[in-house]
């Protein structure tokens, strides 16, 4: 390997639902919310009914474990003060999309003007995964190159079966509002640095979009800081979940970052991408995946638990196997947050159950990681 794992800093943009402890609505309350959270550390959203929560880059899952911890007994904290619980999921189940606000701030009152009902059902929260990159050239080129492993990082995440009082059929439905946007999806192959940067201000340029913040792809080379950002998973309610997807792509970036160095070429073909993350997006973790190299559809547990074993060299590399090896085998024995949040439905009766649920996994949602934290 030409560079270690190990030295590959990861962060994590965690995004969060408010609901009203009460009704378990949705409620846009990001305002009160952020006048007492720290401001270098929480951030709001498109929408008053989420806010973000930033991670200190590390190279250590552990620490990063720590962080997140840290940051949702902080916000939660101050949501308990406020009759708020908080939800860290695809969507909620409960919520009014003509009721909500977006954030008090030009650029988003820009894009409702602009994208209209695309604006305004944005009721959708995921996991950032950002992996250093600090060559912009290779982290174009790694931002291709990791396209078709990412749907098992999705399946991973799926925790998005509601929407608006509905069960949609699907494990992440997220997924589905999400690709609605005019940037969404799959990456195409861009030789340089340069050749992609031309490429958003062309966008740019056409009106369609209005800044390179809103390049959406599944994933993409930051626009302010040196990584390559994983922008395809579902906001997760358990952290050891967010940890196993973040050890997973910082293997995948160190992979493709060494074949990348080797032979600058590898155009992915993104149909075949494209189907795959529509299959993830349907089945989670409970159905088939398509298998990224056989291109044939598996049980979704081996497909996933295949690419923690061909990745094994660059986790042994980051002093994460044993760690990541083991809460894949924990998830995909456990199944996705969609399929335990239908089995609460299913048991006890009602969308508000659901809630409930989600505000108190969210919590506690470290528990396989708390000895360790």
């Amino acid at each position: 390997m030409t560079s270690s794992a190990r030295e590959i800093a990861v962060g994590v943009e965690e995004e969060f639902h408010i609901v009203d402890s009460g009704t378990r609505h949705l409620v846009s309350r990001s305002g009160a919310l952020l006048e007492r959270l720290p401001e270098d550390r929480f951030t709001r959203e498109l929408q008053r009914s989420a806010v973000e929560a930033n991670s200190k880059p590390v190279t250590s899952l552990q620490d990063l474990a720590r962080d997140l911890i840290e940051l949702r007994s902080t916000l939660t904290g101050v949501a308990d003060e406020l009759g708020l619980g908080i939800v860290a999921a695809g969507s909620v189940p409960l919520g009014d999309a003509d009721r909500m606000k977006v954030s008090p701030d030009p650029r988003y009152e820009q894009m409702l003007d602009d994208y209209q009902l695309l604006t305004r059902e944005q009721l959708i929260c995921g996991t950032q995964v950002h992996a250093e990159v600090a060559d912009r050239d290779l982290a174009v080129l790694v931002s291709h190159r990791v396209t078709p492993w990412l749907p098992p990082l999705l399946a991973l995440s799926c925790s998005s079966p509601y929407w608006l009082g509905a069960d949609t059929g699907y494990a992440s439905y997220r997924t589905m509002v999400w690709q609605r946007w005019p940037t969404a999806g799959p990456m195409s192959r861009y030789g340089s640095a340069a050749e992609y940067e031309g490429m958003v201000e062309d966008l740019v340029r056409s009106g369609v979009i209005s800044d390179p913040g809103m390049i959406y792809f599944d994933v993409r080379p930051s626009a302010h800081v040196p990584t390559v950002e994983l922008r395809v998973c579902d906001a997760c309610p358990r952290v050891d979940d967010i940890v196993l997807i973040a050890g997973l792509f910082r293997a995948l970036v160190a992979r493709e970052l060494e074949a990348a160095r080797r032979d600058p070429g590898g155009e992915v073909q993104l149909e075949p991408v494209r189907a795959a993350t529509w299959q993830a997006a349907r089945s989670g973790l409970e159905g088939e995946l398509v298998d990224p190299v056989e291109g044939t559809p598996r049980p979704a547990g081996e497909v996933v638990l295949r690419l923690v074993d061909d990745l094994r060299p660059y986790l042994e590399d980051a002093g994460d196997w044993e760690l990541v090896s083991g809460l894949a085998r924990e998830a995909t024995a456990r199944g996705s947050s969609a399929a335990r949040q239908r089995e609460v439905l299913a048991r006890r009766g009602r969308m508000e159950d659901v809630v409930d649920f989600l505000v108190a996994e969210t919590r506690a949602g470290a528990a396989a990681l708390t000895a360790d934290a």
